[in-house]
């Protein structure tokens, strides 16, 4: 008679660690966006808390409607709470929760409160070239605004706004661009979002007209 062994027990699966915390995976997503100030990618997210990228986008989508005030038949809801005071963006190449564009003037003048952290005007426009016409060299931002813009720059750089990206084959100058910090801080998917620039800094409403051949 053929003996026959008892089918051995098959080993426990290890215990979700998120089970039993309350929200579970998706608490655990609106943790970490809460305490991360930079936009933090599905992957950095999947990677901490050891579940699929896939699963863990789909609860960030899910986040980002729900804050936007949408049911989950995806008709806006009519509830007087809704929508949430901050958002959850895309930008950047990661997540982050913001406070909505339309209380901007109230949480500047929390923030800031009598604080000069604000750019100077000249950092403003050197800025607003070298994001237009990035990649772009100091010679040919200082021809634009017509002054040299040497310190400014190096300001920009400071402030993490603007990078060296690389170097003009012809003319050996390094050339400039902007960074995602300059991106976060607009709240802006790409350079290829930015406003027209006329309504915002009047005096370089031809600055797309220059000839890149010009300087």
């Amino acid at each position: 008679m053929d003996e026959t062994t008892p089918d051995e027990p098959s080993p426990e699966q290890p215990a979700d660690p998120l089970d039993p915390l309350p929200g579970g995976l998706r608490g655990a997503v609106e943790a970490i966006l809460m305490v991360t100030d930079r936009p933090v990618t599905d992957a950095q997210l999947a990677a901490a808390l050891h579940r699929p990228a896939e699963e863990v986008h789909a609860v960030l989508v899910g986040l980002q409607r729900e804050y936007d005030g949408y049911t989950g038949s995806g008709v806006r809801s009519a509830e007087p709470a809704s929508p949430r005071g901050f958002e959850l963006r895309d930008i950047a190449g990661g997540w982050r929760i913001y406070s909505r564009k339309h209380f901007a003037s109230v949480v500047a003048e929390f923030v800031l409160d009598g604080q000069s952290a604000r750019l100077s005007q000249a950092a403003l426009e050197t800025l607003t070239v070298i994001a237009y016409r990035q990649p772009v060299s100091r010679a040919r931002v200082s021809a634009i605004r017509g002054v040299t813009v040497d310190s400014v720059v190096r300001t920009l750089l400071q402030r993490g706004l603007v990078v060296e990206m690389e170097t003009d084959p012809e003319t050996g100058a390094v050339l400039y661009g902007t960074t995602s910090l300059f991106l976060e801080r607009l709240g802006l998917g790409s350079v290829d979002e930015l406003p027209r620039i006329a309504p915002h800094l009047p005096g370089l409403e031809s600055l797309g007209e220059y000839d890149e051949t010009t300087y």
